[in-house]
């Protein structure tokens, strides 16, 4: 073992942010436009204080839960990022084997620098592929029929990009969109001009489809069997729609800040979609994720399992493989830790009664 390692996450994004360009740090961690939803996503939940309960017998801590039939050591997911090479030159590849050493399932994003087959031969793992819905509706059929036959075991389909929110760090930093190899011969990646700032905003107006709607949902359920999880929901009526489209899982995601500024914090509204999906299909939540305490948090609020997407790159810049295994270990660590704590001997036991949250302290004074 290395000496001084870090111990949190906060430590791990110093490191990256010394191992990274400016450009790619930036790209990374930035967010859109004043970054308030970014910046947000994290604030909230120390806005949630947790209700510990004493005297009870801790000494046996199971954090196992199941999403959609798989079953999973704990509710810690690996979210959809993408351009891992801009963190580590072994990609998606390296975080795939950290994610699979600790059992924990991946979302594998579209955006990967290594190729779909690439990635699922690496390793033995359940993992979901994330998927957007192109223009050319044949590109996104591909994709899936590639990640069905590489032996994923879900769809994420993100829906808050009709177009890329404005991030002006990558529009300052003049921003090179990374190589998408699993794109080769379906988009063509020329002619992207940046004078006016970022590549990646000229690559997403070029390809993806503003007309996106819940019709497209109902088309990309009938071109896989597949279960389809809609990741972007940030309010009650959404989450209903999702329902009503038939997917098996919903996602409550701002992604990580970068696309609507002013969008609330994910843990704020995350009860709000759980009333509205009502046990209906299991709900995620990713955005702002930085310690155990996070997760159970998301937890009692009535999320299945969370989803972490930026810790995993900085453990992945920082001291690659090894590093994106630590930060996924970390988590599971201050999670059981924080379960301990509390008095909860597994996630059945976080109930909404833990946590107190801004609502709940108004409503105490009314």
């Amino acid at each position: 073992m290395e000496n001084n390692l870090p111990v949190n996450v906060r430590e791990y994004q110093e490191l990256a942010k010394k191992a990274l360009s400016k450009m790619h740090y930036d790209y990374i961690n930035g967010g859109a436009e004043d970054e308030h939803t970014l910046r947000d996503n994290i604030a909230a939940y120390g806005r949630i204080l947790l209700r510990p309960r004493v005297l009870v017998d801790v000494s046996n801590i199971d954090m196992s839960t199941s999403l959609l039939g798989y079953n999973m050591p704990s509710p810690i997911i690996v979210a959809p990022t993408g351009s891992h090479k801009v963190a580590n030159p072994e990609g998606e590849v390296a975080t795939a084997k950290a994610a699979a050493s600790c059992n924990s399932l991946m979302v594998l994003s579209f955006s990967s620098n290594c190729r779909i087959e690439e990635v699922a031969a690496s390793c033995d793992a359940i993992r979901f592929y994330q998927l957007y819905v192109f223009k050319k509706r044949a590109v996104s059929a591909t994709l899936v029929r590639r990640a069905e036959s590489s032996g994923f075991k879900a769809i994420v389909l993100t829906v808050d990009n009709p177009m890329l929110g404005r991030r002006e760090r990558d529009i300052r930093n003049k921003m090179v969109a990374p190589d998408k190899p699993n794109l080769e011969g379906l988009i063509s990646l020329e002619n992207l001009d940046t004078t006016d700032g970022s590549q990646l905003a000229k690559y997403v107006r070029d390809t993806m489809d503003p007309s996106l709607s819940w019709k497209d949902v109902e088309w990309l359920k009938s071109i896989t069997s597949l279960p389809i999880l809609v990741k972007g929901i940030l309010t009650a009526e959404d989450a209903r729609k999702a329902v009503e489209a038939g997917a098996a899982g919903v996602i409550v995601s701002n992604h990580g800040g970068r696309q609507l500024d002013y969008a609330p914090a994910t843990i704020s509204v995350l009860e709000e979609v759980v009333k509205a999906v009502a046990g209906a299909v299991p709900v995620l939540v990713d955005g702002g994720i930085q310690r155990g305490t996070d997760v159970l948090k998301a937890l009692a609020l009535g999320a299945r399992a969370v989803m972490v997407g930026r810790p995993v790159m900085y453990g992945l810049a920082a001291r690659g493989e090894a590093g994106a295994k630590h930060v996924i270990e970390m988590l599971n660590r201050e999670l059981e830790l924080a379960m301990t704590l509390c008095g909860c001997r597994s996630v059945a036991e976080i109930t909404r009664d833990r946590v107190q949250t801004e609502g709940d302290r108004m409503r105490s004074l009314l």
